[in-house]
């Protein structure tokens, strides 16, 4: 199993208060990043409780019967739901294990922003929210729709998307 420190393909993150918009952001990136040739991933981190199956399916049905770990596979995409023995907020490198990674070029991350890899800070003004950079040395660049005080960082405008996603290229290929 890899840890975050020996993961063999790039790992960014993307670290924001609620509310910033996130996912929104990942939607309009991640389609310019496969334009440019990129196989990517994404680990999206939740603290609430999350099911995706379906109570009286097959593999809702050998979950629910004891099996840890069952794959749903399909004809266009395999799930593989894994059942914790105690309920435990994730780690990302947990997360990261299960990725095929032969298969990837980059993994982005949503969430896990206490966790030490590289992220993106991306901030919005209007939230009136403290920035994380000023207290987390994984911070590579801010992206923002307003000014950055005392920043060392590259400053990226939150609001230009091929921006951001020159930078996520220039990132997986230094």
């Amino acid at each position: 199993m890899h840890t975050i420190e020996d993961f063999p393909k790039p790992l960014l993150g993307f670290a924001a208060y609620s509310g910033v918009g996130k996912t929104t952001l990942l939607e309009k990136l991640i389609p310019i990043l496969v334009e440019q040739g990129l196989r990517v991933a994404l680990i999206k981190h939740s603290h609430h409780d999350i099911d995706l199956d379906k109570p009286g399916k097959d593999s809702y049905r050998l979950r629910k019967a004891g099996a840890t770990q069952v794959v749903l596979a399909g004809t266009q995409r395999s799930i593989l739901f894994s059942e914790y023995a105690q309920k435990h907020d994730s780690k990302l490198s947990e997360q990261l294990a299960l990725l095929q990674t032969d298969t990837l070029d980059l993994v982005l991350v949503e969430g896990f922003r206490d966790q030490p890899f590289s992220k993106i800070e991306l901030h919005r003004s209007d939230l009136a929210k403290p920035f994380l950079f000023t207290s987390d040395a994984s911070i590579i660049a801010v992206a923002c729709d307003g000014q950055v005080p005392n920043c060392r960082l590259p400053l990226l405008d939150l609001n230009n998307v091929e921006m951001l996603a020159q930078f996520v290229c220039q990132f997986v290929h230094s």
